[in-house]
């Protein structure tokens, strides 16, 4: 395992550029590699609601889970580590489905600048998630969550709505 505070910096093209320390990577709004995950169920995603001791977008929807790989460590390592760690989910194939660059500024003055690798797996078991990491953990309808996320974009992570679209795509076909 990696030290997961130790972030990817990259350049527009995803090449690495060095390592950085995760809380001033925030602060300096740097752009480094990250990870979002999507696990399906037929019609079905399962979303977390971030933990209120989040240091960004506490109390936000997201997708299954998300972070950052280690220095030395690859995406597919992270994302399944990850998913271990915060949802208590194991055995799960997965495949990357694309990837988008966006950028964050929050209210306590940190700023996520990240190339997004989005992931998609297929999952319909028992969840385990950690108290510290996830609020809650459910499946939500594809068609529900998308009229929620039109009406209310404000209850979701800004990484989200985009993360979704490519997850979706590449899960419908």
């Amino acid at each position: 395992m990696s030290n997961v505070n130790d972030l990817i910096l990259v350049d527009l093209n995803d090449n690495e550029i060095g390592i950085g320390s995760k809380l001033p990577v925030h602060e300096k709004g740097q752009l480094h590699r990250a990870f979002s995950l999507f696990l399906f169920d037929g019609n079905r995603v399962l979303i977390q609601k971030r933990a209120s001791g989040k240091y960004h977008c506490a109390g936000l929807w997201a997708n299954t889970c998300c972070s950052h790989p280690g220095a030395g460590q690859s995406l597919e390592q992270a994302v399944i580590e990850r998913l271990g760690e915060e949802c208590g989910i194991t055995g799960v194939a997965v495949h990357e489905a694309g990837s988008f660059v966006y950028r964050a500024v929050f209210d306590n003055g940190l700023t996520e600048y990240e190339y997004d690798h989005v992931f998609v797996g297929e999952y319909n078991g028992e969840v385990n998630p950690n108290p510290e990491e996830i609020e809650e953990l459910k499946y939500v309808d594809m068609e529900e969550l998308k009229k929620d996320m039109l009406e209310c974009p404000g209850k979701y992570a800004p990484w989200f709505i985009t993360a979704l679209g490519i997850a979706e795509k590449d899960y419908a076909t």
